[in-house]
């Protein structure tokens, strides 16, 4: 057994945007040109998606999240873990799920980035930021945000 513990196939995305429908995006430090939403595993398997989204938001982009903000899409996709990231997880595991999650902050706020995860961001319209992202789901989850934005919820 490795002396570090191995990634939860439980993930969530976050796509952060304003009320105008920009969208943040963040480039990852360890794959230049990858341009991403908020995402992250659950730290342990207690731990809440809700907790997991509001957690990785902070800790991507300093945003302090009001709860009351985040939505909950009540989606998820698996997909397949890109190989050069399959060694973060354990023996076996090919598959993560991945759960969907919006927030709407200001325009205007400036993220503070995690300089070990992100070199970037970018505020991009909607689908202009779908088109930047690496991850099919993570466009796919952008694509969505009119539709989602328009149900109550």
């Amino acid at each position: 057994m490795p002396d570090r513990a191995f990634k939860i196939p439980v993930s969530v995305l976050v796509v952060i945007h304003d009320p105008a429908l920009n969208v943040l995006l963040l480039e990852r430090a360890d794959r230049p040109g990858f341009w991403q939403s908020v995402t992250g595993s659950l730290d342990a398997p207690e731990e809440s998606l809700r907790s997991a989204a509001l957690r990785e938001v902070a800790e991507e982009t300093g945003v302090a999240a009001d709860p009351a903000a985040l939505r909950d899409w009540q989606h998820s996709t698996v997909f397949e873990i890109y190989g050069h990231w399959r060694a973060r997880y354990g023996p076996g595991v090919t598959h993560n799920t991945e759960h969907a999650f919006s927030l709407c902050i200001a325009a205007d706020t400036q993220p503070r980035l995690a300089a070990r995860e992100h070199l970037a961001f970018a505020w991009l319209p909607w689908q202009q930021a779908a088109a930047k992202c690496f991850s099919p789901s993570n466009r796919e989850a952008i694509l969505r945000l009119p539709e989602i934005l328009s149900t109550p919820g």
